[in-house]
């Protein structure tokens, strides 16, 4: 019998901005956080076209196509566009009609989605916080990509070189000598609407943090190249928008005490941990191959570890993050048992010294309520909760 032929339903060109590669199809729609980061750059790269397709489970991916007509892709890019506004009131409509921009698997309030939206257009130094995992990068990515401006985007939790990373550095060739070279913060700066995201801020060396502070003041904006022979001071281009994200609390060891003079500089957008309902909602549409009951005991073992995380007399340090449910849930997707599942991404996060009283021994007899017959009734009773949310409150 021959193997069925599959046709995309969506056909994508991939294109690149700033350091970013964005994936647009021949309606014009940007396509971008649908596909992965490698499978849009090799795309770019090799120059062909990327369609969409269903497999027979239902779950979607994106591969090459070929015998397509190129013209036909192409993005009318003065039409795709999001016009942002100059006069007051059309600033105003746009932002308070700015939440159907939201992509449907971040869940942000509308309240906050507003701000952030705001605090972007106006051009404001923004900053992510929250928990970790709760999805402060997605955030940000996602107003980059709701406002379809030339982006750029620097882990500075990943740098080991932070002078190199935003200034440039200086190099020598036998042919050349000595000379400098700019880095691509530097060109990042130049482009005027360009959003520029600063990862993991929070972890960034105490040299960053000092290079930025005239670049981030409102009453500076500009960044000085020492290591140039002539030092020549680069201005930050008109409408350019800085999002950091940033972990901040006494749990986060690896990250540093942030300089006030540094977080003055932001607008603070605090991201909030999802409830039951929301982080239910969010494997729902995340993993909708996956049972539903299932899904839903994976959220309440989040809210319990959650809720128990936040009282006073907690038996563990933090509860189970969204990042972490969110692969727990691919792991069921891709045929793993809810108890093999937690085995290999929940239980490693918790300390197993102390024996029947340790951490990871009470994270497994929560998560082993769900196991034993998939039953969704509450581990704790009703005084327990009680006593747990009013603590919390």
């Amino acid at each position: 019998m021959a193997r069925k032929t599959l046709t995309p339903d969506v056909i994508c060109r991939v294109e690149k901005s700033g350091n970013r590669f964005n994936a647009w199809d021949t309606n014009g729609v940007k396509r971008t956080s649908e596909i992965t980061t490698t499978t849009r750059k090799k795309a770019f790269e090799g120059d062909y076209l990327l369609g969409r397709f269903v497999g027979r489970t239902g779950k979607t991916f994106w591969r090459k196509v070929d015998n397509v007509d190129v013209t036909a892709a192409a993005p009318d890019n003065s039409d795709v566009s999001v016009e942002i506004p100059v006069d007051h009131e059309e600033v105003l409509n746009f932002i308070h009609s700015s939440y159907s921009l939201k992509p449907q698997g971040l869940m942000m309030t509308e309240l906050k989605w507003k701000y952030l939206v705001r605090s972007a257009v106006r051009g404001k130094n923004i900053m992510m916080t929250g928990p970790a995992g709760c999805g402060k990068t997605m955030a940000a990515k996602s107003v980059v990509n709701s406002l379809d401006r030339p982006d750029y985007y620097f882990n500075l939790g990943a740098t080991q070189d932070p002078r190199g990373t935003l200034i440039g550095n200086t190099h020598f060739e036998s042919d050349k000598g000595t000379y400098f070279s700019e880095s691509l913060f530097v060109k990042a700066i130049q482009t005027p609407n360009a959003v520029i995201l600063l990862d993991e801020l929070s972890r960034a060396h105490p040299d960053a943090w000092n290079i930025l502070m005239t670049v981030l003041d409102y009453g500076q904006r500009y960044l000085r190249l020492d290591e140039q022979d002539n030092q020549s001071t680069i201005k930050v281009a008109a409408g350019v928008t800085f999002i950091a994200t940033a972990n901040i609390g006494n749990e986060y060891t690896s990250t540093r005490v942030m300089d006030k003079a540094l977080m003055d500089r932001f607008t603070i957008v605090e991201m909030d941990v999802l409830s039951e309902e929301d982080e239910n909602s969010l494997l729902n549409y995340m993993f909708p191959n996956v049972d539903s009951t299932v899904l839903g005991n994976v959220a309440k073992i989040a809210s319990l570890t959650r809720t128990e995380s936040n009282s006073d007399t907690a038996r563990i340090g933090s509860g189970v993050s969204t990042r972490t449910t969110v692969e727990l849930c691919g792991l069921l997707y891709d045929g793993f048992s809810l108890e093999e599942a937690a085995e290999v991404s929940i239980y490693p996060q918790y300390d197993s010294a102390g024996g029947v009283d340790s951490e990871r021994t009470f994270v497994k007899q929560i998560v082993q309520k769900f196991c034993d017959d998939g039953s969704s009734d509450d581990l704790f009773n009703e005084e327990e909760m009680a006593e747990a949310e009013s603590t919390d409150s």
